[in-house]
């Protein structure tokens, strides 16, 4: 446990201007009744950061912390706040750990004087672990890329927010590309795709999407999950020189990624046959390996790594004033890139609420609906310095994802090189997928479904 308040700078620029008409408005519905008398800034935000900087999947979790952790910093030293309210963080180390996490979520839910903004656990585990606690406590948890495929759905999730994507569009994706690589996904028919995955919750996510598009295309699909850390998988390794897929996907994480490439190495399997998914495609599973990672390829979560003018701001307002969190030469690196991103989302879901409720701390529920009213067009990423780093997001009550795309990138043996257009998961497929997941979510627990189109007729929606 770390407590950090960040310290006050004065405003270097002006806070950015707010952002536009959610779709409660554009329906001409009421928002949420805002205060009477709305504070002009002042107070404190306070935000928790559930992290893992030791244990086997820290030179994977450093990054994204520092990177969080940083742009936090910048919103305060460049920003002076979120309209004037000044952001404070606390770090508790999970390591990964579920169990932890919940710890952790149970130490820091209430602090703060609005209590916590909202979590952002790093881990598919603490996620499911998380999802029942944090909708009884009202809470939002956002899960950019990760965590539950079906929490999609906001008449079943009201406070999951898997921002950017799910590991059932990263998975429907890979089957996209590969298809295209052989002239469409009727080629697919006979062939051999061998899912290499952590036996985790996280591992098994895209199982139910894979095994979907297997039935449609005709693919055989082999199953070959990884003990945590993932550190030993010759036997896995020998069952794909035995069966000889065509393509191997990587669900790895940590230390499990750069082994698999090395086991890949060591029996032959051709790299430019490998795909990982996005957290299985950044610098430390390839580094590692050194040369013989060249050609292996992996999904990009919209954005790669690359210094444009968030970093640069980063840079020159926290790491130039020796403030950053972690080197200096980390910063634009693929996860800490991802780190930032996330914080990112997690800010504006706040200053979207003081639109509605004033430009003061905001409380979980009305950060909830800023998270579900998010409207992150191209010209508010291109006023927050993110042009060219990741496309709009745009939520509502039913939509909590806000983005279903991706692109790959290749490693060259120095640095990720973007080699796809960008693919779009499709909603046809996957749409069904998650009604069905979230329906039996719902009995299991007994729960009612969240009738969106009431809640927009009495403006309490977007």
């Amino acid at each position: 446990m770390r407590l950090t308040t960040l310290k006050t700078f004065a405003v270097a620029v002006g806070v950015v201007a707010a952002l536009g008409c959610g779709t409660a408005f554009a329906q001409g519905k009421a928002p949420p009744k805002a205060p009477a008398k709305a504070a002009a800034g002042g107070g404190e935000q306070f935000f928790p950061m559930l992290v893992y900087r030791t244990g086997a999947y820290a030179p994977n979790g450093v990054p994204f912390a520092n990177g969080y952790a940083d742009y936090l910093k910048l919103v305060n030293a460049r920003d002076g706040g979120i309209n004037g309210v000044k952001i404070t963080f606390e770090e508790c180390e999970t390591g990964y750990a579920t169990d932890r996490g919940v710890e952790c979520y149970e130490r820091l839910k209430g602090k703060g004087p609005t209590g916590a903004t909202v979590f952002q656990p790093l881990s598919t585990g603490i996620t499911y672990a998380l999802t029942d606690k944090t909708a009884t406590d009202k809470i939002p948890l956002i899960t950019a890329g990760y965590g539950r495929a079906d929490s999609v759905d906001g008449e079943a999730f009201p406070y999951n927010f898997p921002l950017m994507g799910t590991y059932w569009d990263a998975a429907d994706i890979l089957v996209q590309h590969v298809g295209k690589l052989n002239g469409g996904l009727d080629k697919l028919k006979g062939k051999k795709i061998a899912l290499v995955y952590h036996d985790s919750p996280y591992g098994k996510e895209p199982i139910a999407l894979l095994q979907e598009r297997a039935k449609m295309h005709g693919f055989e699909l082999l199953l070959l999950p990884v003990t945590h850390p993932g550190v030993e998988q010759k036997a896995t390794w020998l069952q794909i020189r035995q069966q000889r897929p065509d393509y191997v996907f990587l669900w790895g994480w940590g230390v499990m990624n750069s082994t698999a490439i090395k086991e890949a190495v060591a029996t032959g399997y051709p790299r430019d046959k490998m795909f990982g998914v996005w957290w299985a495609a950044a610098e430390p599973d390839v580094l590692p390996v050194g040369a013989d990672a060249k050609g292996y390829h992996g999904l990009a979560l919209q954005h790669g790594a690359g210094i444009s003018k968030v970093q640069q701001d980063i840079l020159k307002f926290v790491h130039d004033k020796g403030q950053g969190t972690g080197p200096k030469e980390e910063v634009g690196s693929v996860l800490y890139n991802r780190g930032m991103i996330s914080a990112m989302l997690g800010v504006e879901a706040v200053r979207r609420a003081q639109e509605i409720y004033g430009k003061k701390p905001m409380n979980h529920e009305q950060v909830r609906w800023g998270l579900e009213n998010l409207n992150l067009d191209q010209k508010r990423l291109d006023a927050l310095g993110f042009a060219g780093v990741m496309r709009p997001i745009s939520t509502s009550c039913r939509e909590h994802a806000g983005a279903h795309y991706a692109r790959i990138q290749t490693w060259d043996g120095a640095k990720w090189n973007f080699s796809s257009d960008w693919y779009e998961a499709d909603q046809q497929i996957i749409r069904p997928m998650i009604q069905r997941s979230a329906a039996a979510y719902l009995a299991e627990k007994k729960l009612p479904r969240r009738d969106c189109a009431k809640e927009l007729a009495a403006g309490k929606a977007g």
